[in-house]
């Protein structure tokens, strides 16, 4: 068994932390660790997810057939659950989240959670069970996007790229109040993340991420048009691995951050999303200047509303 260098000490705080704050972490079943009062086991690195696949439990294994690390999965059934449960303790590090949505939490919680390791970026598709094309599009249909302020963003961005929104002025995060109406062919109505799917049945096209189209079987090939993940605009949406600042240096959760990138890993992800995810390997510098960036954009703009 590989002897990790972290911190037994701390981690032994960390970990006591989760058995007493389980009830307020709603997770999904399955998640023991948290719940009927077990003992948690100081050896155990805790890796919170959203929407668990079979690339994370793969990932898992590897970690512990290869590296010697005792990798735990933990899955949560929304995507606000994981980055309290880091900051509190409850997780050594999370896979969920791009590198926008990060700065966005850290802006809004006034925290400092980093990234240690970057895992791919997919592509923000359209979806219809209205029409073929884009082009089909007709003047006042709505089309569905996610209602947080940063997926919102980024499918208004995809609407507009697809010549089916205009804004009123350039901005790059973009609010259904920034849409010149008049201009637009189609309007937007924000849903719930996860109910994006499920807004196929009301509306004629949906904005729907990776994660809840492949729950729901929808075969990513049908999308009417998607974002250009290889543009330099795209990378605030690279995907990675999330710890607290202080854990930046971490050896263990650097190396198990770094398997990603196994081809196995690699291979299993591509599987999952029908070949539509591009792996992404970013050096630290540019992933933090991206986030310092994201951060900066996201203060200025909160700071502008207020005056």
């Amino acid at each position: 068994m590989h002897t990790s260098p972290r911190k037994n000490s701390h981690l032994r705080r960390r970990v006591a932390l989760a058995v007493s704050a389980a009830a307020a972490l709603s997770l999904t079943a399955g998640c023991s660790v948290f719940g009927g009062g077990a003992e948690a086991d100081d050896d155990v690195i805790r890796i919170g997810v959203t929407a668990e696949q079979e690339t994370n439990r793969l990932l898992a294994q590897l970690a512990e057939d290869e590296l010697g690390y005792d990798v735990e999965i933990i899955n949560f059934d929304d995507y606000n659950q994981p980055n309290p449960a880091l900051r509190n303790g409850d997780l050594d590090a999370n896979w969920f989240q791009h590198i926008a949505y990060l700065a966005n939490y850290n802006v809004a919680n006034d925290d400092d959670l980093t990234m240690i390791g970057t895992t791919e970026i997919v592509p923000l598709p359209i979806y219809s069970e209205t029409y073929g094309s884009v082009d089909e599009f007709q003047d006042g249909d709505e089309v569905a996007i996610a209602n947080d302020e940063i997926n919102q963003a980024r499918g208004i961005n995809v609407l507009v790229a697809a010549g089916l929104v205009t804004l009123q002025n350039e901005v790059s995060e973009p609010r259904p109040a920034d849409i010149d109406e008049e201009a637009s062919t189609v309007s937007v109505q924000p849903v719930d993340a996860a109910q994006t799917v499920n807004a196929l049945q009301s509306v004629e096209g949906s904005v729907i991420n990776n994660s809840f189209s492949s729950d729901a079987g929808l075969d990513p090939n049908t999308a009417l048009f998607s974002d250009d993940p290889n543009d330099d605009e795209a990378f605030p949406y690279v995907n990675g691995f999330v710890v607290r600042a202080e854990d930046r240096d971490d050896e263990a959760l650097r190396e198990i951050a770094a398997l990603y990138h196994d081809e196995r890993v690699l291979e299993s992800a591509a599987d999952l999303s029908e070949g539509t995810s591009v792996p992404v390997d970013a050096e630290l510098d540019r992933v933090d200047s991206a986030l310092e960036e994201y951060e900066a954009s996201l203060q200025d703009s909160s700071e502008a509303e207020g005056e």
